[in-house]
């Protein structure tokens, strides 16, 4: 059979043999998670999804069972989320997914036949306790058990399940797993479990005996560059070394982003599947747009959430620019919940957790409306294929005067409602061959917005780099003027080679005219002539 050529790995666990990879055993603390093991701890592994996780757990079940001490299974119990609450039909695919699993490591069915006989004598309620059992008595080593997607149950099969293991927890090593690891996209202190009399418990209580959390991170920039090199050292193909900080820009090491780059840019466009092409910046920014307009599952997902109320909570504050909002006035919950999804990172100030989940959010959100908005983009590009922003801004104004109130009533996420518009009218840019990078988050007080257009189609040819500075009125018109002026001239200055600055400023007084709030003037400062427009 003639070999398979490797390629970036985009959906399930990594194999070695097909997929460049970074060494999962690597990614995690095998270490420390040894000593957990011998100390006999019930433990947890958390992070957002498609980081790698099952990955980690399936290489470490090998690494142990290699050794020899223990018998390490692997079980993921994701089937039974559809039976939310029936406790039956979720204990029976929970035990029978360990017996397959425990089968497939033993390399014999007795696992299976125990687990018919347990069935026999179990009462609803009680088999997943009585089948570890009954497992660990029967095997000639110690019983480590990974339970993979544990946070997949829900209702009162999730609080069975987490109760039935807490009551065997003083029978190991001999008459129970000597160690268990739950492996979800949060940690069990943080489920909030809704039953289903409507009572609301929590993970912490109903498993109190969790020894530790471990959080599995994201990729480091050495492990991107290495992963990338793989595919170097496999096909001659080089990647420009410029492309390495566009790549962690866009993706901050989210293990699924920087694999689904690199297979964008080395398989899915086609002209560069001709091995001798090097790989350049631009084109990562061209596979970071076609990925994101592609909307993949994992967008999907991401996409899906930004529904909940508990998100909206703690996204909109950052589209809105608030200047007096921090993180203190955010439940704290609610935010824990964000972080583990991985939209959001912690900083000081909390911010998007990427440049890709950047671009998502704002372009999601106003998807329909863009929908419906003209897309013709000849009436505003100059002769040498640059943007003619003073009247794209002017058409922008017009179109705000006549649709803002009741188009931005209709956004989930009215406080943003603004600079979401103009957000969306602007994504004709991008659809038109353009991108733009956006810096918003909890406390700046603005949107700064960098368009960059390209003037020529092939890559590495001269471009067009605007600056737009969105902000809010609040308070005094002056002040807030002086402000924005001095904020926009910084990011010009932040991210250098600028044609041009524009500083939008919405007035939401109510009460106040469209003849004062629609305006147009220019203003220096320092050495950036900027462009002011009132909304």
């Amino acid at each position: 059979m003639k070999p398979v050529a490797k390629f970036f790995n985009t959906a399930g666990p990594i194999k070695p043999e097909i997929h460049y990879n970074v060494d999962p055993l690597v990614r995690i603390n095998v270490e420390e998670i040894e000593q957990l093991i011998h100390q006999q701890k019930y433990f947890v592994l958390h992070a957002p999804r498609q980081t790698g996780k099952t990955s980690c757990l399936l290489a470490l079940r090998d690494y142990l069972n290699a050794r020899g001490e223990f018998c390490v299974v692997y079980a993921n119990i994701e089937a039974g989320q559809a039976y939310r609450n029936d406790i039956k039909t979720v204990e029976i695919i929970v035990t029978g997914e360990i017996a397959q699993r425990a089968s497939t490591v033993l390399g014999n069915r007795s696992p299976l036949e125990l687990l018919k006989q347990v069935r026999e004598e179990a009462v609803i309620g009680g088999l997943v306790a009585n089948y570890l059992k009954a497992l660990s008595n029967a095997l000639d080593k110690p019983f480590i058990l990974f339970i993979d997607e544990i946070d997949a149950l829900v209702g009162d099969s999730l609080i069975s399940v987490l109760r039935q293991i807490r009551s065997g927890y003083d029978q190991r090593p001999f008459n129970f797993p000597q160690s268990i690891v739950l492996c979800g996209v949060r940690d069990v202190r943080d489920y909030r479990i809704v039953t289903s009399g409507q009572d609301i418990i929590t993970g912490g209580s109903a498993f109190n005996i969790k020894a530790t959390s471990l959080r599995l991170g994201n990729f480091s920039r050495e492990e991107i560059h290495d992963l990338y090199m793989q595919h170097t050292a496999a096909t001659g193909q080089e990647f420009d070394e410029d492309c390495f900080p566009v790549i962690w820009t866009a993706t901050e090491g989210q293990p699924w982003l920087v694999n689904a780059l690199g297979y964008e840019v080395t398989m899915e466009m086609k002209e560069n599947r001709d091995r001798s092409i090097r790989i350049i910046p631009e084109m990562m920014y061209r596979a970071q747009e076609r990925i994101i307009y592609r909307r993949d599952t994992h967008i999907d997902i991401l996409i899906d959430k930004l529904r909940e109320e508990r998100v909206r909570r703690v996204i909109e504050p950052m589209l809105a620019d608030l200047e007096d909002i921090d993180e203190s006035k955010i439940a704290d919950d609610d935010i824990q919940y964000v972080v583990d999804m991985g939209l959001i990172v912690r900083d000081k100030p909390i911010r998007i957790a990427n440049a890709i989940y950047k671009e998502i959010i704002p372009r999601e959100l106003t998807w329909t409306k863009q929908q419906t908005l003209p897309q013709q983009a000849a009436w505003y590009i100059n002769p040498d294929n640059s943007i003619n922003m003073e009247k794209l801004l002017l058409d922008f104004q017009q179109f705000f005067r006549q649709n803002a109130d009741s188009w931005i009533e209709r956004f989930d996420y009215k406080e943003s409602g603004p600079q979401l518009l103009l957000q969306a009218f602007l994504q004709r840019v991008v659809n038109g061959g353009g991108y733009i990078d956006r810096e918003y988050g909890l406390g700046r007080g603005r949107t700064d917005l960098l368009i960059t257009k390209p003037l020529t189609d092939g890559y590495g040819g001269p471009k067009q780099r605007i600056v737009l500075e969105l902000k809010i009125k609040r308070g005094d018109l002056e002040k807030t003027i002086a402000k924005g002026l001095e904020q926009t001239a910084a990011y010009m200055d932040k991210c250098g080679d600028v044609c041009e600055g524009h500083f939008i400023l919405f007035n939401r007084d109510k009460g106040a005219k469209w003849e004062d709030k629609i305006w147009h003037c220019k203003e220096q400062y320092g050495n950036y002539n900027i462009e002011i427009w009132g909304m």
